[in-house]
C-alpha cells in the first residue's frame, strides 16, 4: 500500500522538528538584563578654574539644589516668595538655564514662584547616553515638579523649551495651569528651515567625531579664547569640556521637540489654555512664519511681534518679555 502524502509529509515532521527544536534549545541565548544607561558628567565636573564657574556657576541663581532622576542628577533653582503663583521657565537648544538670567529675576520681583532648571544635557544637570526626544523632557520636568511638590503650574518655554512645554502640556495635562507662553518657539520647524551646519551636526556620524576626546580636545584650545559674551562663551565651554553635550545636542535636533508636534499644537488648541505666542519679525533661527502657523493651530492663541527681534529674545528683548509674560500671568 503506497504511503499517503499526509503521512510522508508527518512522520518527516516528527523527524526533523524534534532535532531542531533541541538545537536552538540549546544555541539560544537567555534575555540578556537590560543594559544601564551611561550617564555623562555636567558642569559641575569641570574644575574650579574653568571659566564656566565665573561666567556661569551653579549658583548663578539663589535657591538652588540637586535632585537626583533616574537620567541622572538635575540642577534647578527656586526664585520669589513661596506663596507666589508659580510658573516654570524651559530654556531652549543649547543654552541652559543661564538664558532666563534678565527674566527669572524680574518674575519673582513681581510676585512669582519661579522654577528654572538645565535641561538634560546642559549646564549643571547630567547628560544621560539616551535619545533626546519630547517624552525624555517632558518626563523630566513632571519628576522635578513631584519632587519640589509642586500640583500645578504656569509654563513658558523659549525656542526648543516651547516645544518642551506644548508636548509636556499634552502629556501631563494635569500639571499644567490655563495658561501657556512660548517663545520663538520650535515643533514644527521643516528640514528645509535647518541650516546646513545643523543637518551636518544632527548627524550620527558627525555625533560621534564631535563627542570623541580628540575633538573635545581641539574644541578646548578654542574655548581658551576670551570672548565677551558669556552666553556664548558657556556653549562653548560645554562643548568643549561635556562628554555627552555635543550628543544631546545631535539628539535633540534629529529626535528632540524641534519639529513633528504638529498633533501637540492641535491638542493645545482644543484645550480651555489660553496660549501666547511671542516672536521677532527677524528670527532666523525659527522664522516668524511659524508663528502663523501656530496660531492656525492654536487659534485661542494671542501673538506679540517684535519688529526686527530676533531669536534670542529673552536676551536682546528682557524687559518686553517679562512685561509679557507678568501681564498674561496675572
Amino acid at each position: 500500500m503506497p504511503v499517503s502524502a499526509p503521512f510522508h509529509c508527518l512522520t518527516l515532521s516528527l523527524l526533523v522538528f524534534p532535532p531542531l527544536f533541541l538545537a536552538a534549545y540549546f544555541i539560544a541565548q537567555f534575555p540578556h538584563a537590560p543594559e544601564v544607561t551611561a550617564i555623562h558628567a555636567s558642569l559641575a565636573s569641570l574644575p574650579k578654574h574653568c571659566k564656566s564657574w565665573d561666567i556661569y556657576p551653579e549658583d548663578f541663581y539663589p535657591g538652588g539644589a540637586y535632585v537626583s532622576l533616574p537620567f541622572g542628577r538635575v540642577r534647578y533653582w527656586l526664585l520669589g516668595p513661596e506663596d507666589g503663583k508659580k510658573v516654570v521657565l524651559i530654556h531652549g537648544l543649547s543654552v541652559p538655564a543661564i538664558i532666563w538670567k534678565d527674566v527669572a529675576p524680574t518674575l519673582a520681583s513681581r510676585g512669582f514662584r519661579v522654577l528654572l532648571y538645565d535641561l538634560y544635557g546642559r549646564g549643571y544637570s547630567d547628560a544621560p547616553q539616551t535619545a533626546y526626544d519630547a517624552n525624555l523632557y517632558a518626563t523630566q520636568l513632571a519628576l522635578l515638579m513631584q519632587h519640589i511638590n509642586w500640583d500645578k503650574t504656569f509654563v513658558a518655554g523659549v525656542s526648543m523649551g516651547g516645544g518642551i512645554a506644548t508636548a509636556f502640556s499634552q502629556q501631563f495635562p494635569q500639571l499644567v495651569e490655563n495658561r501657556v507662553v512660548l517663545i520663538a518657539s520650535a515643533g514644527l520647524m521643516e528640514t528645509s528651515d535647518m541650516s546646513r551646519t545643523t543637518k551636518f551636526m544632527s548627524s550620527p556620524l558627525v555625533q560621534s567625531v564631535t563627542s570623541s576626546s580628540p575633538f573635545r580636545f581641539y574644541l578646548q584650545r578654542l574655548a581658551n579664547n576670551s570672548s565677551t559674551d558669556p552666553i556664548s562663551e558657556v556653549v562653548r565651554i560645554q562643548s568643549a569640556h561635556l562628554p555627552g553635550y555635543n550628543a544631546a545636542i545631535a539628539s535633540s535636533l534629529r529626535d528632540g521637540p524641534i519639529r513633528g508636534l504638529s498633533s501637540s499644537f492641535k491638542s493645545l488648541g482644543k484645550s480651555n489654555r489660553d496660549v501666547l505666542l511671542i516672536w521677532g519679525t527677524a528670527d532666523n533661527t525659527v522664522p516668524y512664519k511659524y508663528a502663523l502657523q501656530m496660531q492656525s493651530l492654536v487659534p485661542q492663541s494671542t501673538l506679540i511681534t517684535i519688529q526686527g527681534g530676533r531669536h534670542d529674545l529673552t536676551i536682546s528683548h528682557p524687559e518686553t518679555i517679562s512685561d509679557a509674560i507678568v501681564r498674561f500671568f496675572i
